[in-house]
């Protein structure tokens, strides 16, 4: 009679490889923008730096109109652009910028019609759209007769 012996192998396994995490793919980019300006305003930096692309630059655009921001410069690195958002200062040292929300993402869009922009805060806040006739405030939207997707609140 014949006994089986198990078998032992003589090679290791090789290691499980290690997962590192993607930089510079984001799903939301506008999120991603949003979420650098509330954590270097929550932080008190004087500026940020975001990638730059032409909806992001509107948005900056609408931040300084209404007086969210100081401004903004677009540098050129290569083939990639760089936004800085540069904050205001106040003297007694309180955010300008106490609270900002993306509101419509890529998983549930969120449009509001002429009649229906919202009320940021009963009117202390903004909200940011995506008109026909390109980005601009709720004020400057219900102005027009503008409705369209709503991007973001900010207060």
């Amino acid at each position: 009679m014949m006994m089986a012996t198990a078998a032992t192998p003589t090679t290791k396994m090789p290691a499980k490889p290690v997962r590192t995490a993607h930089t510079g793919i984001v799903s939301d980019p506008i999120a991603d923008m949003l979420t650098r300006i509330r954590n270097a305003s929550g932080a008190r930096h004087p500026e940020v730096s975001v990638p730059a692309s032409r909806l992001k630059l509107e948005i900056a655009r609408v931040l300084k109109d209404e007086g969210y921001i100081a401004g903004f410069e677009v540098a050129a690195d290569g083939a990639t652009q760089t936004m800085r958002i540069i904050f205001k200062s106040r003297p007694d040292r309180t955010r300008v910028i106490s609270g900002i929300k993306r509101i419509s993402r890529p998983g549930l869009r969120v449009y509001a019609r002429k009649t229906e922009i919202p009320r940021v805060l009963g009117g202390l806040g903004i909200a940011i759209l995506s008109t026909a006739e390109g980005v601009m405030s709720g004020r400057q939207a219900l102005r027009h007769g503008l409705g369209g997707e709503v991007l973001a609140y900010v207060w």
